[in-house]
């Protein structure tokens, strides 16, 4: 099967119901998304399909068969996704980093679809968990994007 990560089709070996994470990180080496609980609750395999996000650790890559997956190797190519690494930056928002590639999608996602988020769609939204606690920073940094529309960090 082919699938289409980061803008690159790759001949997939792995079986149809291997999880999209593994398949990203085993196969192609891709290591940006991590693994964290396994069972789609914590959000650090997080990625785009399709301009979704989406928990790769209970996907399995039967289903993506002709859907564009974007990993966090691949989110500065577009220009929302540039804008929050960098609001990412600017609020300082990482600690020990582990959940931050699948934040980073969470947001991205989020800003793509709804570039003025209200308070309640980014709570909504923005539901990974983070064992540091950078909600706060997390929250400011989608707040600032969401107030300048996504135009500047």
């Amino acid at each position: 099967m082919d699938l289409q990560v980061n803008d690159e089709t790759h001949a997939i070996r792995s079986d149809a119901d291997t999880p999209l994470l593994w398949v990203i990180r085993d196969e192609l080496g891709l290591t940006g998304t991590k693994y964290g609980c396994g069972l789609a609750q914590c959000g650090a395999c997080s990625v785009i399909v399709d301009g979704v996000v989406m928990r790769s650790c209970v996907t399995p890559v039967a289903g993506l068969a002709g859907k564009k997956v974007t990993t966090i190797e691949a989110v500065e190519a577009d220009e929302t996704g540039k804008l929050v690494v960098a609001a990412w930056i600017k609020h300082q928002v990482p600690q020990c980093g582990y959940c931050q590639s699948g934040q980073v999608m969470a947001a991205t996602a989020l800003l793509k679809q709804t570039p003025h988020p209200t308070d309640q769609e980014i709570e909504a939204a923005m539901v990974n968990l983070c064992r540091c606690g950078t909600y706060n920073a997390i929250r400011a940094a989608v707040h600032d994007l969401a107030e300048t529309g996504t135009k500047e960090a």
